[in-house]
């Protein structure tokens, strides 16, 4: 096998080989090419071909093919200057570089890169163990292991697939696909015009309800809404059941009827009080429901509907 006899020398037609492809080829087919090799060899590729060694080979002749064709396409008189330049930002695998391989830029850009990375790693792990200790105490049962194994392979899935988007998005920065975008040199419109709200916390209450989220409180509200307009109907539904005028029997049966749904108003106006402690805004608190009033209310609807 090709891969397994190279050593390193930075020889053009040896990259080319390791790479499968012939000299002449374009940028695209090299990294598509590379693409390829990467997952196939990838050590968290979670491929039975995975192998560190044969990664970094491919990943040497990478670097030596796209120069190579670099330098062919893109020919004058400043080509070394050129070719250094194409060397400092050509897409290098984080893993096998200082800083663990995270980052772009200058040294110091990358130091502050490396230190986010390391900030987000620590929380991956802490989730990990608190993953672990649940894993632990629910560890009886069969199905719960086949559970954590296929969101495992799910995490390890979006985890590689994350790593190649910002491979390729690193890649085409290099290579300036960015540069002729709208609004480039001017600053993003992504915070709030209003000075007394923090752009960060603004940022994530944004990033929450673009994917969905809702607070307890409107959440509670909507809650309490639709209880009161599903008691209303209940109770006017149960009146015109018994008919009029109404039997003793059917007077009975009609005063438990309001009973019950005095206590359904009760304990409605429990969640009312809830609701009164968490919503942030003193304007949006809600007044309690008066069963007797709902009483009214209903035998009122019921006459409007029998008219």
């Amino acid at each position: 096998r090709m891969l397994s006899g190279y050593k390193p020398k930075g020889d053009v037609k040896d990259s080319y080989k390791i790479l499968e492809l012939e000299e002449g080829c374009s940028l695209d087919e090299v990294r598509n090419s590379f693409r390829t090799l990467a997952k196939k060899y990838h050590p968290d590729s979670s491929s039975s071909t995975a192998d560190p060694a044969a990664f970094i080979r491919v990943e040497e002749a990478y670097r030596v093919v796209l120069n190579d064709v670099a330098a062919q396409e893109k020919p004058s008189e400043n080509s070394e200057e050129e070719e250094d330049q194409f060397k400092v930002k050509s897409l290098q695998h984080r893993h096998y570089l200082s800083f663990e391989g995270v980052g772009i830029g200058t040294p110091s850009q990358r130091e502050k890169q490396y230190m986010q990375f390391r900030v987000d790693r620590a929380t991956e792990q802490v989730l990990e163990y608190r993953q672990h200790r649940l894993e632990s105490s629910y560890a009886g049962t069969d199905l719960m292991r086949v559970k954590d194994v296929r969101e495992s392979k799910k995490v390890k899935i979006t985890q590689a697939v994350e790593r190649l988007v910002e491979d390729l998005i690193q890649e085409s920065m290099a290579k300036g696909d960015f540069d002729n975008l709208r609004g480039k040199g001017k600053p993003l419109q992504k915070f709030s015009d209003c000075p007394h709200i923090d752009p960060m916390t603004h940022n994530l209450n944004r990033i929450l309800i673009d994917n969905g989220y809702q607070p307890e409180w409107i959440l509670l509200q909507k809650e309490i809404r639709e209880t009161i307009e599903q008691l209303r109907k209940s109770v006017v539904a149960a009146r015109r059941k018994l008919g009029e005028p109404m039997t003793p029997l059917e007077q009975k049966q009609w005063n438990r009827i309001c009973e019950q749904f005095m206590e359904d108003i009760r304990k409605l106006n429990k969640r009312v009080d809830n609701f009164n402690l968490v919503v942030p805004i003193l304007s949006r608190q809600m007044v309690h429901f008066s069963p007797e009033k709902e009483i009214v209310r209903a035998q009122k609807t019921y006459k409007a509907l029998m008219e």
